[in-house]
């Protein structure tokens, strides 16, 4: 019997598979789009990491949600000195979410309120991806777009309090080993996690309209 961490992992294996290989974040990786692209989809995240943290304190106390809720994984303040980095000290006054990105963190937002499993899914799919591809887009900002090393305009990517992503990413599945829900209540939380990664992807697809490589 496979455990329940090795089961949300290959559920949502082709989902992640789609939002890694999006046309944008090709684009994007592969040098193709310039910073101003990179700084849009930097805003974008902000969105979905305001409507995943700031339920946070309220949900530490929870049994299902609250383990995961942990400090060093918050990316809020990272997030806002890039887009300062980016965008200027102004940042917040030109802040748009795309339509595709307000649903997705109204979506987040609705499981934190309503229903804790829906919120790890969420968690898991956001935390654990920056934890690892998001190391592959840090080292290519840097490069394509010359930010310092680990520094302003690659915050986001950087975790300074997690000295072993490995060690770390370990125990986070023992965490969804142990997560106290029936299988029921598993295959929910499977389902919620393929529906993070699909709204993922329809962030992807809305960046890619708004800066389309011209053929």
């Amino acid at each position: 019997m496979d455990s329940f961490s090795t089961l949300i992992r290959t559920a949502s294996h082709e989902q992640h598979v789609e939002a890694e290989t999006s046309t944008f974040m090709s684009d994007l990786l592969g040098g193709r789009l310039g910073v101003d692209a990179y700084a849009r989809y930097t805003e974008q995240l902000w969105f979905v990491y305001e409507a995943l943290e700031t339920p946070a304190d309220r949900l530490a106390s929870d049994p299902v949600a609250g383990p995961f809720v942990r400090p060093e994984l918050m990316r809020l303040a990272s997030l806002e000195r890039d887009l300062e980095h980016l965008r200027g000290a102004s940042w917040r006054a030109s802040l748009s979410a795309l339509p595709a990105t307000r649903a997705y963190a109204d979506r987040v937002r609705e499981c934190a309120e309503r229903w804790p499993g829906g919120y790890v899914a969420h968690h898991y799919t956001r935390y654990l991806g920056d934890l690892s591809g998001g190391q592959i887009i840090r080292d290519k900002a840097e490069k394509t777009w010359g930010f310092a090393r680990k520094g302003d305009g690659v915050r986001f990517y950087v975790f300074e309090e997690i000295s072993n992503p490995a060690a770390f990413k370990r125990t986070y599945r023992e965490l969804l080993d142990g997560l106290p829900a029936d299988d029921l209540e598993k295959q929910r939380i499977v389902a919620e996690c393929k529906a993070a990664f699909a709204l993922n992807t329809g962030v992807f697809r809305a960046l890619g309209e708004e800066f389309p490589l011209s053929a």
